[in-house]
């Protein structure tokens, strides 16, 4: 079909396709029961090792003398450097006041997170790779079909071209499904984005080894496994355009936006690079960067062999969270209409002070020493939460290529009034999953954890648990 007219079909029609997708529970090429024998065997098929390493041993990696900044002598990929945090909560000054030092990622290009899509028997599949890298708990999960940072495209590493970069940067691009600039983690990256896209494929797409093709339904099925669909992915498939069905809002859309505004002036966010070796608190050893409490996060190195990666062998540094991390909605039906509570966070490392994260986001055990007044809102509620309040429940980790056993539980609990009241405490909003999807089509409204729940809730929705 020429691209003129895939580019002028009526856009209208996308939310109608995207939901016979997620509706469709086995595919054109692989049956959802037989993608765990497949991604076995495409680990069979090749040769990962990942070994943590001293930080002397990094290749092309040093600290800088001038100020013990972890850089690469290529002056490309990515920098750890330190960062100063100070927030006041209220700009009358009777807010809480905060301040606080750490390590931090910079990493200022803007990479690519991309998934193609194509129709097969009268049904939108889209094409997910097999993809290992260094800090996935199980090395290998379903990544998007194009997962680059622009030092890889561009081929700054001097390694093979990037499989399937075309669809998304070339003249061969397709019908646009989604495309927007997101953020990062706030709380591990300086201001850095992606670009998230989904592009409909024009004519036959080669389907290469490490990749395969699945409907949004048999996604959503493999979203509800620990430790298969990685973060990248999760992200992409939250911007899908999914029909808004969800009328009778407890917030209008202006509203809702007026309190992200409300809540962007609220917070006075200062923040200041600093140098790594400076930042009290944090102490580096031969292997280690860590926090003199044992919380938080390290700074670690590993070497990785990868045998179907661009560059089949490589050294790097990787951020280890201490401890599982908890990720929650809080959901109500108000008025019949389903609606999640999210609340306005502030991170070091947002372009823009607040984004809109889930109710509940932090590692419990970093909070565990103080009285319960001061841990995280709505942490207890969820982690008291019985077993038929739990609508949604699986382990899933963080981004492989920069951070290490990142993992989380992510929950969807149903919770009522003496849980969390209509009126809730300042910073938090009840908002509907439509309006989530209104504000996932624009850059730095959903943090990157409230974008996987958002994945997860439209998988959740479409199955009915």
């Amino acid at each position: 079909m020429p691209s003129h007219i895939i580019q002028t079909r009526d856009s209208q029609s996308l939310p109608a396709r995207i939901a016979q997708s997620a509706a469709t529970v086995e595919g054109a090429h692989l049956r959802t029961d037989d993608f765990g024998d497949w991604l076995a065997e495409r680990g069979r098929a090749n040769t990962f090792q990942v070994e943590r390493i001293p930080f002397a041993e990094l290749d092309g990696w040093s600290f800088q003398e001038s100020t013990g900044n972890l850089v690469h002598r290529s002056g490309r990929f990515f920098t750890v450097e330190g960062l100063h945090i100070t927030e006041d909560g209220e700009p009358h000054g009777d807010g809480p006041h905060a301040e606080w030092y750490q390590p931090i990622i910079k990493q200022p290009e803007v990479g690519i997170l991309g998934i193609l899509a194509k129709e097969f028997d009268g049904v939108l599949h889209f094409l997910m790779q097999a993809k290992m890298e260094p800090g996935n708990p199980n090395l290998l999960q379903l990544s998007p079909t194009v997962q680059a940072t622009r030092s890889n495209y561009t081929k700054a590493h001097k390694g093979a071209d990037v499989k399937y970069i075309e669809y998304f940067v070339g003249p061969r691009r397709g019908r646009i499904v989604a495309d927007v600039l997101q953020s990062e983690h706030g709380s591990w990256f300086y201001r850095k984005s992606n670009r998230n896209m989904v592009v409909e494929a024009v004519g036959d797409v080669p389907l290469l080894d490490d990749f395969c093709w699945l409907t949004l339904g048999q996604i959503h099925a493999l979203l509800r496994r620990d430790n298969v669909v990685n973060m990248d992915s999760r992200t992409v498939l939250s911007c899908l355009p999914f029909a808004d069905t969800s009328d009778g809002a407890l917030l209008s859309d202006i509203e809702l936006l007026s309190w992200i505004t409300g809540e962007r002036t609220r917070h006075s966010v200062r923040t200041e690079r600093v140098p790594l070796e400076s930042i009290p608190g944090w102490k580096r050893g031969d292997s280690t960067i860590a926090h003199e409490e044992g919380r938080y996060f390290n700074v670690v190195a590993v070497s990785v062999r990868a045998g179907n990666r661009e560059v089949t062998g490589w050294t790097q540094p990787l951020f280890e969270p201490v401890g599982l991390g908890v990720t929650a909605f809080l959901t109500r039906e108000i008025g019949g209409v389903p609606h999640v509570l999210m609340h306005a966070r502030v991170e070091g490392g947002f372009l823009d002070t607040v984004e809109l994260g889930p109710t509940v986001q932090c590692t419990p055990d970093n909070y565990a020493h103080l009285p319960e007044k001061e841990r995280p809102r709505f942490l207890d509620t969820v982690q008291r939460a019985s077993a038929d309040r739990i609508r949604y429940e699986v382990v899933h980790s963080e981004e492989g290529g920069r951070f290490l056993n990142a993992e989380s539980r992510f929950l969807i609990v149903e919770a009522d009034e003496a849980d969390a009241p209509l009126d809730p405490p300042p910073g938090f909003a009840w908002v509907t999953p439509g309006q989530l999807t209104f504000l996932v089509r624009h850059g730095h409204y959903l943090n990157v954890q409230a974008r996987t729940m958002l994945a997860c809730l439209n998988a959740t929705a479409v199955s009915g648990r």
